[in-house]
């Protein structure tokens, strides 16, 4: 039997990888390496961290920034990208033993180079804390971002994305949902229709729309403003999550998280800020601020969420100019997952 943990289960570590010049954060990189170098001492606080990095006067580098090397494994290796929530591995449990799964990656449609990105998983198997862990290759695109699992075999996720004929071409929803049982133990997939948010390059991936609180809790993206452009799609979209029903036959609790007021590249293009991007650790939710009055209200929101964890504010407005934020620059690996844990 096999079972896709949910992200608030036990975690062995979290794995970035850190912008460098001649990566996808080149024309901002002071700016964003003060948002890894946060992100990067908030995690290590509470659990182990794996860093993918350049070379080794690029991991010096890091080392400088945050100081200490405690609860921090580095792992040198070529990437295209830094969203790797995209192109690692997927953790998951068969008959009680955890697997990693490498499916393959095809930069979000084809949009971007992903040569090195679609070969990542194969260079961490090389190296600690991966290096002996059980994995299987899969012949089948699938992006992190673009699913949820609340841990009992309930799968979210959009159609604009998994039956985008930039992906898996050929395939039907059946067929998709076929591998999401294969690979995934999905019992039953959710599908919204939801298309992207402004900005968002991945073909509206779930990770920005709702998420996944607990078995019974989903956290959304709301928007309350009639004016803005996302108002009608998201309301269709709350409205769907309303007519979604919990295994046990019960209307999920929706919590709703507000959009942030707009935030412009330096060429007038909206990008995708949103607070449903975050990510749950040991014994904490890291929520995206972009320095805006709702980044409190989705704090509170999301730690009523998540008892007996902190929710903290993390600034990703950096991020976003890059077209993603939080969750997809992070992958986390449950329990017994990484060697040496």
């Amino acid at each position: 039997m096999i079972r896709f943990p949910a992200e608030w289960e036990p975690q062995s570590g979290v794995l970035i990888a850190w912008p460098h010049d001649t990566s996808d954060f080149n024309h901002h990189l002071d700016a964003i390496e003060e948002t890894y170098t946060f992100i990067a001492k908030t995690i290590t606080q509470y659990q182990r961290l794996i860093i993918v990095c350049h070379d080794d006067s690029h991991q010096q580098h890091i080392t400088s920034l945050l100081i200490s090397d405690h609860n921090i494994d580095y792992i040198q290796a070529t990437i295209n990208d830094t969203w790797v929530r995209d192109s690692v591995f997927l953790s998951v449990e068969n008959d009680g033993e955890l697997q990693l799964l490498n499916f393959r990656f095809n930069g979000w449609g084809n949009k971007y180079p992903h040569q090195e990105d679609n070969a990542l998983n194969h260079k961490l198997l090389a190296h600690s804390p991966f290096k002996g862990v059980s994995h299987q290759d899969i012949d089948f695109i699938l992006e992190g971002g673009s699913i949820e699992s609340d841990g009992i075999g309930t799968l979210l996720t959009t159609r604009q994305c998994l039956l985008n004929p930039n992906r898996n071409k050929g395939l039907r929803q059946a067929d998709i949902e076929r591998q999401l049982l294969q690979h995934l133990g999905a019992k039953r997939v959710f599908w919204l229709d939801q298309d992207s948010l402004a900005g968002d390059d991945t073909d509206a991936h779930v990770d920005t729309l709702a998420r996944f609180c607990s078995a019974t809790t989903i956290a959304y993206t709301r928007c309350d403003d009639i004016n803005d452009r996302h108002y009608h799609g998201l309301n269709h979209m709350e409205a769907q999550l309303q007519a979604f029903r919990t295994p046990s036959n019960e209307p999920y609790q929706l919590v709703a998280l507000p959009l942030p007021q707009p935030i412009f590249d330096g060429e007038g293009q909206r990008l995708p800020a949103n607070y449903a991007n975050f990510l749950i650790i040991n014994h904490a939710v890291l929520v995206p601020a972009y320095g805006d009055p709702m980044d409190i209200v989705a704090a509170e929101r999301l730690e009523g969420c998540f008892p007996g964890r902190r929710a903290i504010l993390i600034p990703c407005r950096p991020l976003v100019h890059q077209y993603g934020s939080l969750h997809c620059m992070t992958m986390q690996f449950p329990e017994k997952v990484l060697m040496g844990h």
